[in-house]
Parts: structure tokens; sequence; C-alpha cells
């Protein structure tokens, strides 16, 4: 009999479109390829997170993704105890350390994946991983796959290093990682919730809440169209706030704003490299904050922030550290928030990060 540690969950977000045409090709090649698979797709809010959950809890030790960063972030939540009773200071704990998350990305902007891989992560090769993994996981491959994804890893040096080889022994396989998470609250703790890559405050939120909004043939357009187009439409209602940023209780920002993002990985928004350097598993989580710049002043921005180049900007400010708090300096005012492409309040917002808590099929 199959054990259930052996089957892989799939899960599509029968809502996008994108992963609607996707499931047959993933289907097909996972019965190529004789991986033993249970496939659902979901759509009620909240229903991927609590499905995960019950998997995990079941048996289950692989969870595969077909969506964007939403559905990916929504499935990443599952992976811990539902924050809703949890006290401050506390953390959601993980159902089960050895389970694993693996990515098949079809969704707008695809930027976690982006950011694992430094460019856009086909459908394609997240599906080789995770057929690779599934065979590691029933004993065949085992160098194979270590070989591929230690050719896979950028070299790295010092402190990083050492951080890659302790990581390695707690791989229970040599096809998974270790990647940090934010554990996040938005409207001063009434909203608590586990994200995977990037929040943005301002005008980022507002436009992910008009790519949201986006229908017909618009959604027919590539993720870096569709933002664009909604950048777009936001900046016309582009206005600076007095905004206060404390970084780990010790760097305070306090400055007129539109734009805050706090990074786990290096890409948000469809491409946008707001955060160059973040890495998804260095312990840090990166802020950036455009004080004081005007709606021209971001449209210039806008042409140079998919390669990053936004930072040489002396009005952007970059600050690095493991616990971030945004709020409004005037109580009356909100900025709104998303977290990986969904809406998830406004102001007061705390970003905490914790490290090594997900594994991933990468």
């Amino acid at each position: 009999m199959q054990q259930a540690s052996e089957r892989v969950l799939v899960l599509v977000n029968k809502a996008a479109s994108r992963a609607s045409r996707a499931w047959p090709l993933i289907k097909a090649v996972l019965e190529e390829h004789e991986v033993s698979f249970e496939g659902e797709e979901t759509g009620e809010p909240g229903g991927m997170e609590r499905r995960v959950r019950a998997a995990l809890r079941e048996g289950c030790r692989t969870v595969a993704v077909v969506g964007g960063d939403g559905t990916l972030s929504e499935a990443a939540r599952g992976f811990f105890e539902s924050p809703a009773e949890l006290k401050d200071g506390e953390f959601p704990s993980r159902i089960e350390t050895g389970a694993a998350l693996a990515i098949l990305p079809a969704g707008t902007g695809d930027d976690f994946a982006r950011g694992l891989k430094g460019s856009r992560a086909s459908l394609e090769e997240c599906l080789e991983r995770l057929v690779k993994h599934c065979r590691a996981l029933r004993g065949e491959g085992h160098g194979a796959a270590a070989e591929t994804l230690k050719e896979a890893q950028p070299e790295r040096e010092g402190a990083a290093q050492q951080q890659d080889s302790e990581q390695q022994k707690d791989w229970e396989q040599p096809t998974t990682r270790l990647v940090d998470t934010l554990y996040a609250s938005t409207d001063g703790g009434a909203h608590r919730f586990v994200c995977l890559n990037a929040a943005t405050l301002g005008i980022g939120a507002e436009v992910a809440a008009r790519v949201a909004a986006q229908k017909g043939a618009v959604r027919r357009l590539s993720g870096e169209a569709r933002f664009a187009l909604a950048a777009a439409g936001a900046l016309l209602a582009w206005r600076n706030r007095e905004v206060r940023v404390r970084i780990d209780d010790e760097h305070l920002l306090e400055c007129a704003t539109n734009l805050v993002a706090v990074t786990n990985g290096a890409y948000a928004g469809g491409g946008m490299r707001f955060a160059p350097s973040a890495r998804p598993d260095d312990g840090r989580l990166e802020v950036v904050t455009g004080c004081r710049i005007s709606r021209a002043g971001i449209v210039r921005e806008l042409a140079r922030i998919h390669r990053g180049g936004h930072l040489a900007n002396a009005k952007v400010i970059l600050k690095t550290g493991t616990r971030v708090r945004i709020e409004m300096a005037e109580p009356s005012e909100r900025l709104p928030v998303e977290a990986d492409g969904d809406l998830r309040g406004h102001t007061p917002a705390e970003f905490q990060l914790m490290p090594r808590s997900l594994r991933l099929v990468w």
C-alpha cells in the first residue's frame, strides 16, 4: 500500500486561469514518471491553508502548489499552526519539520521563485525538481539529485558558506533547502499571518489591489505588463505621508513616504528588484523606504527598479534587520499593506523573521 508520506498533494488555484491551464501538463508529467499524487483544485479564501495543514497532520510530506505568489504564500501558512491564538512575542510552530513545499509557478509575478533562481523560473524546471525529489523519497537517484542541487547553488564565502554547510546537515533529502519566512501583523495586531516573499505598504499595496481587480484581456498579458498598467493607475493617487519605520528597536526612520517594502526575497511586484541583495535563507529581512520622493521621481525610479538601480538614489534607504515596525506619525492616517500579492490590512504593521522555518523542494 502506498504510504501517505510518499504521495504528493498537488493543490491548484482554480481561480487562476494560468494555473488551470498548467494542470493537465503537470498531471501528464507526474504520471509519466510514476509519481504518486493527489490533485485538488481550491479557490475559497483560506481553503488551501486549511487543506495543507490537514494533509500534513495526516502524514503527507510533500505539498506542491500550482499558482502565483499569493497561492504559494497561503500554502506556506498551512505548514504552521494557526497564529490566531498566539500571544504577543510567540511564533507559530511548524507542524512537521520534515515536510516540504514544492513550487509549480503559474501566476502573474512568481517573484519568490524568481528570487531563488535569479531569473524567471519555468514550470518545466520546477516540475523536474519535484520529480527528482519524489524519486529521492523512493530511494532513487540520491546522488544525481544531490549533484544537481550542488550545481544549482551559487558559490558563497565566509559566514554564508558556513551557513550552507550547517543547513546541509539538516536536510533530510538533498532535493530540499530551508528558507526563512516572515511572521507579520497588521492593524495593530488584529490580523496575524505568515508570509514568504515580500510585503509592500502604500503604493505597492495599491498596485496589488489593482492587479487583483483586472479582468478580461488584461489578465492574458504578461505579469510585468499587468503590474505596469496597475502602477500607472496607482500613481495618479500618489500622496506622501509621514511614516515611522523602526528596525530591531535600534534604527528609527521617520519621513514622508508612500512606499515601504519589507523583503525576504529579491523580487516583488512582477519582477521589480526592490532588494537585489536579499536572500531568503540569510537570516535577515531588508527594508526599503522611498523618502520624500515625488510622483515624478517615482516614475523615474520605475524605469530602474527592475535592475535594482533605484538604490543609487539617496532618497531610497535600505536597512536590514530581523524585526520591523511601521506606523503612521498621524494616528488617524493609514497605509494599506499587501503581502505576496494579497491585501492583508493596514498600518500599524510589524514583521519578524522566522529563520530556516520552511523546507522547499529546490
